[in-house]
């Protein structure tokens, strides 16, 4: 029996148990320590470009392919080896994000991005090296959301573009299909952000318009522009198909009760919202809802509210989740391991050219910004409106006091209604800011994390939950800053309840905006 201890060998073995086999039958190899004191045999399972995933008489065992030389008939040609990924979802995603995202990373790498060609499933895009020679294959099939879950809970993808979180019964699904694997809401990546926005066509007079206006609209209560101070004109409703996740985004958020749009309702519906955008501009009566990347010629309007509070889908706004639109870009993994070259294109989605990538092909990036307080003047008005006998106006006087030297981080995290659980957003937004103070972007600063609440409630209880929320989120961050030093940066914790709210209180939504972390940077 060899030693296992022996040096070269004992440091390539690694016992995950998660690797992705791809397409190679079980064969006979043996892999050998670079100074040929130990050998291991077995039957190749799978390679990914880094592991060699054996089946010995030791069990089933992976080995780092740096530390040995494989010898045998099911060894792999490593010089030829094409990592292979499989993606599905989106449409929006799938043909306006993806693209330059992948071109970027093969940039980085020093490859060419080649394609896309059309394929029997959807679009194949491949990584070339130098000498032409091929290194990845992408294989993506734009669909929707629901398809995108699909394929990926039916074992079809390795990633789901989608523009929603999976619904209870996808979660079921998951955990009965993998329930020793990490639970799907556990598999995900935010790569960008997007937004849902009302649009009309240049022409049109409307400047702005509520969210119960278009819960109305859409439920077939309004049907004319002279409802909104308009010309005397009906309403051309335009929206994207229902499988699509901003629209499933739509009618959950926005329509009462989450319900889908009355089906004798006169609607045209879009299989792409760059469609649908352009149906919207050549239209002066027409309304529409799509995302804020593929708004084309269409004109965006803000959302406003009853209490005066308005809302622009800009780039802070989105990035902060002010905007209560907000789409997030999510990617959920498949429970195995991907190939090496395929991990490296998920670790790049997270670097600043990533980022700048994303900002090019029109969506939101989540790159760190920060905008002082003096900037701010509408959110201090908000504040001050709102000042009475549940949060006197020296509680506001503090917050100025508290905030009025800092500048506040566009990381914002936000929570269900008496809930202090991240969502899956607020989890990147935690492992991004973790990230920069691992870099020491804020070394001998002093970083504040500041909890406000919804109107809901007793005023005292609010504040003592708003700060529960802070604690939660630094918790979080510390704990995901590993290799930060605590002595170069200072964490402090505050509240003020709701102080400052970014939206009004009428509608679900309103009160969730409010309901947030916001990190202050002194």
């Amino acid at each position: 029996m060899p030693d296992f201890r022996g040096a070269a060998l004992c440091a390539a073995l690694t016992c995950l148990f998660l690797l992705a086999p791809v397409a190679a039958p079980a064969q006979d190899v043996e892999l050998r320590s670079f100074d040929g004191s130990v050998t291991l045999e077995g039957n190749l399972i799978a390679y990914d470009g880094a592991y060699y995933r054996l089946a010995t008489v030791y069990g089933p065992l992976t080995v780092a392919a740096e530390g040995v030389r494989c010898a045998g008939p099911g060894c792999p040609d490593l010089g030829s080896f094409i990592a292979e990924a499989r993606i599905a979802g989106e449409a929006t995603v799938a043909e306006g994000l993806l693209p330059a995202l992948l071109a970027g990373f093969a940039d980085s790498r020093g490859m060419v991005l080649d394609g896309p060609e059309p394929t029997s499933d959807g679009l194949a895009y491949t990584l070339l090296r130098g000498d032409g020679s091929t290194a990845a294959r992408f294989s993506v099939a734009p669909g929707n959301s629901d398809s995108g879950f699909l394929a990926l809970l039916n074992g079809d993808t390795d990633m789901a573009l989608t523009l929603r979180e999976p619904s209870e019964a996808e979660r079921r699904a998951d955990r009965a299909a993998a329930p020793d694997d990490p639970a799907l809401i556990r598999r995900v990546r935010v790569i960008g952000l997007d937004a849902l926005v009302p649009i009309v066509a240049p022409q049109n007079p409307i400047d702005a318009v509520s969210l119960p206006n278009l819960a109305q609209v859409f439920a077939g209560e309004v049907d004319n522009w002279q409802a909104f101070g308009g010309p005397d004109a009906p309403i051309a409703l335009h929206l994207l198909d229902p499988g699509l996740g901003l629209a499933q985004s739509f009618e959950t958020r926005i329509l009462p009760d989450g319900e889908d749009a009355p089906s004798a309702l006169d609607i045209t519906r879009h299989a792409s919202a760059l469609d649908l955008a352009a149906a919207v501009a050549g239209d002066a009566y027409a309304l529409g809802i799509t995302a804020q990347s593929a708004r084309g010629a269409a004109r965006s309007l803000p959302l406003s509210g009853a209490c005066g509070f308005s809302q622009t889908a800009d780039a802070n706004a989105v990035k902060a989740e002010d905007y209560p639109l907000t789409a997030p870009v999510y990617v959920y993994l498949a429970p195995r391991r991907l190939p090496q070259l395929v991990r490296d294109f998920l670790a790049w989605t997270e670097t600043e050219a990533a980022e700048r990538a994303v900002a090019e092909a029109g969506f939101v990036n989540q790159s760190l910004t920060r905008t002082p307080l003096a900037l701010q003047g509408t959110r201090i008005a908000n504040a001050v409106a709102a000042a009475g006998e549940e949060v006197p106006l020296e509680e506001v006087q503090r917050l100025v006091a508290t905030l009025g030297g800092a500048e506040r981080l566009s990381s914002t995290f936000r929570f269900d209604d008496g809930s202090i659980d991240l969502d899956a957003q607020s989890r990147a937004s935690a492992a991004r800011l973790a990230a920069a103070i691992e870099r020491g972007a804020f070394d001998g600063r002093r970083l504040i994390f500041v909890g406000f609440s919804d109107g809901e409630g007793r005023a005292e209880l609010n504040l003592r939950l708003s700060r529960r929320r802070a604690e939660t989120v630094r918790d979080a961050v510390l704990a995901a800053a590993e290799a930060a030093d605590p002595d170069r940066i200072t964490f402090a914790i505050d509240a003020f309840g709701e102080a400052m709210p970014m939206a009004c209180e009428d509608s679900d939504w309103g009160r969730a905006v409010n309901r947030r972390v916001e990190v202050w940077l002194d």
